[in-house]
């Protein structure tokens, strides 16, 4: 038995290859993607809008131009994320107007984020992880 965390969820992303993967499929709505590159995008995301918006206060006081620039730049990979995360839980990207229902709908939205992606392939592409858990098996055996 493999007592390594990651022999049940597979090769998870680090912060840095998941923003990497993000901004790379900047505007790649096909596919799916893992967890990991989801939360890691989403944590790079409230990182950048506290920083535009500490240099926004100290810069331009009342003006948020760095907050709008950041939120500006940043919005389609969200969005793309998003879509190929959902993906990965076999659902359709559709599924993130949700967000437009206040309070329930993006409740709704964290859960489907939250839980893990449908393993093998589904409509949407082959399973991210499952590369590396077919490898992770081999290594050992």
């Amino acid at each position: 038995m493999n007592d390594s965390p990651n022999f049940f969820w597979g090769q998870s992303m680090d912060f840095g290859q998941a923003i990497k993967t993000c901004l790379n499929k900047y505007a790649t709505f096909s596919g799916r993607a893992q967890r990991s590159e989801y939360w890691y995008f989403f944590l790079f995301m409230m990182i950048v809008n506290i920083v535009a918006s500490v240099l926004d206060s100290a810069i331009f006081e009342d003006l948020p131009i760095f907050s709008i620039l950041a939120t500006l730049a940043l919005l389609v990979p969200s969005i793309s994320v998003s879509v190929r995360r959902l993906h990965d839980t076999d659902r359709s990207g559709w599924w993130l107007l949700l967000g437009f229902i206040p309070v329930v709908g993006v409740i709704v939205l964290i859960v489907f984020f939250c839980h893990r992606g449908t393993v093998d392939s589904n409509q949407f592409g082959p399973d991210p992880l499952q590369g590396s858990i077919s490898s992770s098996h081999t290594a050992r055996a």
